[in-house]
């Protein structure tokens, strides 16, 4: 039996269910519970014709520009859990168990898939095109986490987001399907959701499932029961349920409560696994309203806070949410791969670290600093909504540093 896959939960809400024409994307990041993520931004950049890109394990050709990005990772690789890039598109994937092993050979990993959707693609139907010609091209392969001793290899799932409709993207090796989503609340987990509505797929998926003897071709294709493991086909979503319930008003606050509970299994804090950061965005469906994105660069959200991002041209970097970087020394980057493993803590996630020793020996002073942290989210909530929806066009001036003054409020109440 493989490995269980990481349970990450991704969700997004579009009107009716969500507030005000906004669609509203969030996903909590299940990883190995000593992971460090960082959140990194990318400006858009032009490339030399044949020039190439370095990406966890293997090399690629690159396009001759790239969009700019925010992106949260485990520092250690090159790709990303999450993030989003300047046009309003979101990408998140998750790690699959198929009935198809996953290969160990070294290719792309879902987690590159998500960049460079990101850096390719203006629409969320751009960014899975270019997903899915890359998986054609080089397969996806290779350690999907920083483990010296094993190789832990799956397939991947993406939930892609723009102003205007969602793709789900289900793979196995190069294979896949997609359903497009333009309304209502949809979550994915870490296995199978598609069945019978499919709305792009590999040319070749169904010659090849009857060539496995997977499916006879009289039945309605279903990808879900045709690709899972028997056992496996399972509805993944008491999240869906809390988000539904919100009637019609799904806005960044809920998503974020969502995504704080423990009780329904959304906020993963288990023995093997822990949600290491966390992701809201907020996609306003009228183009003269910017994008906002909530990055927590720390581990779980219900002890985290949100702090915003919105593209502008020179937005201050943040290098107190960045892991340290140890260039080609990295054993990351050395064969054979991750024979130690270096610190990747960012300054961010060692005060937090703190805190979260303080949380549980002094609970009085835990909860009272909490308070203050929430409190500190909530005014970041309200500016936000108050950009969102005022008449006059939103001065970049004003947001350059949202991020970096976040992080550094977060930061002095730490100390």
């Amino acid at each position: 039996r493989m490995a269980a896959a990481p349970p990450s939960y991704c969700f997004v809400a579009f009107p009716p269910c969500s507030k005000d024409g906004l669609v509203v994307f969030g996903k909590n990041s299940a990883r190995p519970r000593d992971e460090v993520q960082e959140v990194v931004y990318f400006a858009a950049a032009v490339h030399d014709p044949g020039s190439k890109v370095e990406c966890t394990y293997i090399e690629i050709e690159q396009v001759p520009k790239t969009h700019a990005i925010v992106l949260s990772r485990p520092s250690w690789l090159w790709g990303a859990e999450m993030g989003a890039n300047e046009h309003g598109v979101c990408v998140a994937n998750e790690a699959i168990v198929t009935r198809e092993p996953a290969s160990e050979s070294e290719a792309l990993l879902g987690m590159d898939l998500v960049r460079l959707g990101l850096e390719r693609g203006a629409t969320a139907k751009e960014a899975l095109d270019v997903i899915v010609a890359l998986l054609e091209e080089h397969g996806q392969g290779g350690n999907y986490y920083e483990d010296g001793s094993s190789c832990h290899t799956f397939q991947s799932a993406f939930l892609i987001v723009d102003r205007n409709e969602a793709w789900i993207l289900e793979t196995s090796g190069k294979y896949w399907a997609a359903e497009k989503i333009t309304e209502g609340v949809k979550c994915i987990c870490n296995q199978l959701s598609l069945t019978t509505k499919i709305d792009a797929e590999h040319p070749e998926l169904r010659n090849y499932v009857r060539s496995q003897g997977w499916w006879n071709g009289d039945s309605d294709f279903n990808f879900s029961e045709v690709f899972s493991l028997a056992d496996d086909h399972l509805t993944c979503c008491s999240g869906r349920e809390s988000l539904e319930k919100q009637g019609g008003d799904v806005s960044a606050q809920a998503m974020i409560d969502v995504l704080r509970d423990k009780d329904s299994g959304v906020c993963v804090d288990s023995e093997s696994f822990l949600t290491t950061a966390s992701i809201v965005s907020v996609l306003p469906q009228d183009p003269s309203f910017p994008c906002v994105h909530y990055f927590t660069g720390t581990p779980d959200p219900s002890r985290s806070i949100f702090k915003p991002f919105i593209f502008v041209d020179d937005v201050k970097l943040v290098p107190k949410v960045q892991s340290p970087s140890f260039g080609n020394d990295d054993p990351a980057k050395k064969i054979p791969r991750f024979q130690e493993k270096p610190d990747r803590r960012h300054e961010l996630y060692k005060a937090h670290e703190w805190a979260r020793s303080l949380l549980e020996n002094d609970q009085d002073k835990g909860q009272k600093l909490m308070g203050i942290m929430l409190d500190l989210e909530k005014q970041g909530l309200e500016a936000m909504e108050d950009i969102l929806t005022r008449t006059e066009v939103l001065d970049p001036a004003e947001v350059v540093d949202l991020f970096y003054d976040c992080v550094d409020t977060e930061l002095k109440f730490f100390k």
